[in-house]
């Protein structure tokens, strides 16, 4: 006798004769089609009294989030056993993080941001530029520019043909170095180590032993690896929240940029290419004295993935 989860699969798939072997295989399928309907046993259904969800999947170089357009309040905004199972890889659609677009007088919309523990997090940077590609795709923006607020703060945005997006940043006004290490906060707390062999340090590892270190423990901090090569910086960031390696962090390039920038005594306006596991991004800004940094731009991709439908049991 089929799986029941087999069977309820076989509607999307492109073609009978192609066996639907796992929900693994499934989601592989749907990152190069445009529609599905996900389901477990318990958590999702497809029965006509679930409500019935929309999303759209987008990666920022890597960093993939599942968007969700919230204006009309249909998810609450503390709910984090759901959101946790959304991001979770093996049971549900899976994700870094779960952004909702909600209304916010006075803006174009509120981005609220989860990590995949579902709790809601600090600013993201890469997701900030994802949520204003999808703003964009469900006619929220209607030009290329648009002003929203975002747990730190208000932000702007520029959406290029091209499809890159510029992200402006918070201001930073103090950086503290310790034992040749950077701290400072970019709308999340990061943690920099300028290295000179990238392709032997152990994110992971490393990442988690700093994390968790005393100082740390409570509140959390990402940790940025970085080397400056000819030309551009290479980028590897462990991420809290997240508590794993992913394949680019937005706030973590830009404290990394700046943290460079420091390093080097580059004073004025700073324009560094930083390479991460999942693709290019570019940050600008102004050292004005190696405390205090403005006009804060983080640049890159904001890439559509693919948009589905998931039938959500909630109490």
């Amino acid at each position: 006798m089929a799986n029941p989860l087999e069977q309820s699969f076989t509607h999307i798939l492109p073609n009978p004769s192609i066996p639907s072997r796992t929900i693994g295989s499934v989601v592989r399928w749907l990152s190069l089609k445009i529609r599905a309907t996900f389901i477990t046993y318990h958590h999702f259904n497809i029965e006509e009294s679930f409500m019935q969800t929309l999303f759209s999947k987008y990666h920022g170089t890597g960093n993939d989030f599942i968007m969700v357009d919230n204006r009309a309040n249909n998810l609450l905004r503390h709910h984090p056993e759901l959101y946790a199972l959304l991001c979770n890889r093996r049971f549900g659609i899976g994700a870094d993080g779960v952004i909702l677009l909600q209304n916010s007088p006075g803006y174009d919309f509120e981005m609220v941001y989860y990590n995949s523990d579902g709790y809601e997090g600090s600013m993201c940077g890469n997701g900030g530029r994802c949520a204003v590609a999808f703003a964009k795709q469900v006619g929220i923006i209607e030009g290329n520019h648009t002003r929203f607020l975002a747990i730190d703060g208000v932000h702007e945005a520029h959406i290029e043909d091209t499809g890159i997006v510029s992200l402006l940043m918070q201001p930073v006004m103090e950086i503290k170095e310790k034992d040749g290490n950077y701290i400072l906060n970019t709308g999340s707390p990061h943690f920099v180590r300028l290295i000179t062999a990238f392709e032997e340090v152990d994110v992971f590892g490393e990442g988690a032993a700093i994390r968790f270190s005393p100082p740390f423990r409570e509140e959390g901090i990402n940790v940025n690896f970085v080397q400056l090569l000819n030309g551009f910086a290479k980028v590897a960031t462990y991420e809290r929240g997240v508590e794993d390696e992913t394949y680019s962090c937005g706030t973590g390039v830009v404290a990394s940029g700046i943290a460079l920038a420091v390093r080097h005594k580059q004073l004025g306006n700073v324009n560094t290419e930083v390479h991460t596991k999942g693709g290019v991004l570019w940050v600008k800004f102004h050292n004005h004295d190696h405390r205090h940094f403005t006009d804060i731009w983080l640049q890159g991709p904001a890439t559509f993935v693919f948009s589905g439908q998931i039938a959500l049991d909630i109490p």
